[in-house]
């Protein structure tokens, strides 16, 4: 990790905890946070949980973030959620183009940048994903897929916060992860395309991150922090997650 970036930990719920479990989960990842005060800590829980975690985060270091985002502000558009919807709930942040939602949703690199769009015109700070699948690694086309996942929404970056988060979908809900050498080399390629913004952009690992393996990965200098599935879900090892970006 770089000192001039602050170290980001979020947590991506993903389809659990979506009612009233929510609550002693993020009550309890509250109470950990107070012993870290230079790391910040995002809960992106499921939508039917945002007003429970919003409430348990209420005056603590703890913000909220949505798993993603509809592009237009309100609408016909039956069962989808807004940018100023996931505001007025209590978040602060919103996760884009998450692997899942392009490999399941069919989520493309012109709608992953649309949503990048409207979160930052709503006032939210995206998590931005990237990621190559493994036959892409195995093809030789890491850099190639990421940059061009990149350079997708990377005009629309000026002047804004964002955080950009990279994980290999091979990696994702496997067990399997990057080694630190493997995702430095990504994370430094997203740093070289980012011109300006290089030194203020946060970008994160996700993929498998533990609590074994985190200080390793966050230890690398182009690393800032991780975009956590599985270990979110357990605020021992979320913690456990965050105490190795405190260091």
């Amino acid at each position: 990790m770089n000192s001039i970036r602050r170290p980001l930990i979020a947590g991506n719920w993903k389809l659990f905890h979506g009612g009233l479990s929510a609550t002693p989960l993020a009550q309890a990842v509250v109470a950990i946070s107070r012993e870290l005060d230079a790391v910040d800590l995002v809960l992106c829980p499921p939508f039917t949980a945002l007003p429970l975690v919003a409430i348990a985060c209420h005056n603590s270091r703890v913000q909220v973030g949505g798993q993603n985002l509809y592009p237009k502000d309100q609408g016909a558009f039956t069962g989808e959620v807004s940018a100023p919807m996931l505001r007025d709930v209590g978040c602060k942040w919103v996760i884009v183009g998450h692997s899942e939602r392009r490999q399941l949703f069919g989520e493309t690199d012109v709608g992953v940048r649309e949503k990048t769009v409207a979160a930052l015109a709503g006032g939210l700070i995206p998590i931005v994903c990237v990621g190559e699948t493994l036959a892409e690694r195995e093809a030789g086309k890491t850099l190639q897929v990421v940059e061009r996942q990149v350079r997708a929404f990377l005009d629309v970056l000026a002047g804004h916060s964002v955080a950009i988060a990279y994980e290999p979908v091979w990696a994702i809900g496997t067990g399997k992860n990057a080694g630190p050498a493997e995702a430095e080399e990504v994370h430094a390629a997203i740093r070289s395309w980012l011109g300006d913004l290089a030194d203020r952009t946060r970008i994160l690992y996700g993929g498998s991150v533990k609590p074994d393996n985190a200080a390793a990965l966050l230890g690398c200098a182009n690393v800032d922090g991780a975009l956590v599935g599985g270990a979110s879900l357990d605020a021992a090892s979320f913690g456990g997650i965050a105490r190795a970006a405190q260091g």
